[in-house]
């Protein structure tokens, strides 16, 4: 295997780079976005009791916001309660953007490198098959000729190889954040029922 890489030469590399990316990208989006860590099972209901219980203060919003990714959106809620429905939900909006992005931060990096990798893997292939062709030695036996396109092919084989896991983690990843949203989105509806829910509108005067 090592003798193949050797054979291979300089394309090769770029491809064990993005390879060796990817599976750290996989491994750090598959600790980062565990459904404990971004949305805490409990910690809906827990705020909830805290509101009813008055207890809302500065303190208890800017520890909600560091909690989680859940955390700041309702913290966002929070934070606007006195002010209209309409303000608090515009708020949490711009919260959830922001969670969105830092959710997907590297999801676009590990894309990347599942539509690049094919392409590397071809430039390897066609860089060996000009350096064989180039070759008179390799002209003169059709046996070393056809060793010498098996081990260009190689390079294409890898990148698919690559391809493959860093476009599937990179689906399942984005749908999983997306999933996410959903229900950050429904828990935040769920507060603002709970803390706006009970305010009764005001009436005009006469």
């Amino acid at each position: 295997m090592f003798a193949i890489l050797a054979e291979l030469g300089w394309p090769i590399w770029p491809l064990i780079l993005a390879s060796i990316f990817a599976l750290g990208l996989i491994i750090e989006r598959a600790i980062a976005l565990q459904r404990k860590i971004i949305v805490p099972p409990t910690l809906l209901n827990d705020v909830i009791g805290i509101w009813k219980k008055r207890q809302i203060t500065p303190d208890v919003i800017a520890k909600l916001e560091a909690n989680s990714p859940l955390g700041k959106v309702l913290a966002a809620g929070l934070r606007n309660e006195r002010t209209t429905r309409e303000g608090a939900m515009q708020q949490i909006v711009a919260a959830g953007a922001v969670v969105a992005n830092r959710l997907t931060k590297n999801l676009t990096l590990l894309g990347s490198i599942g539509s690049i990798a094919p392409l590397l893997g071809l430039l390897g292939t066609v860089v060996g098959m000009i350096a064989i062709f180039a070759s008179q030695q390799a002209g003169s036996n059709p046996q070393d000729l056809a060793r010498g396109i098996s081990v260009a092919l190689y390079s294409t084989a890898l990148g698919i190889i690559v391809a493959v896991p860093a476009v599937l983690a990179y689906r399942y990843y984005k749908r999983l954040v997306d999933d996410y949203l959903v229900d950050m989105e429904e828990q935040a509806e769920r507060l603002l029922e709970t803390v706006f829910g009970s305010v009764k509108p005001e009436r005009p005067e006469r």
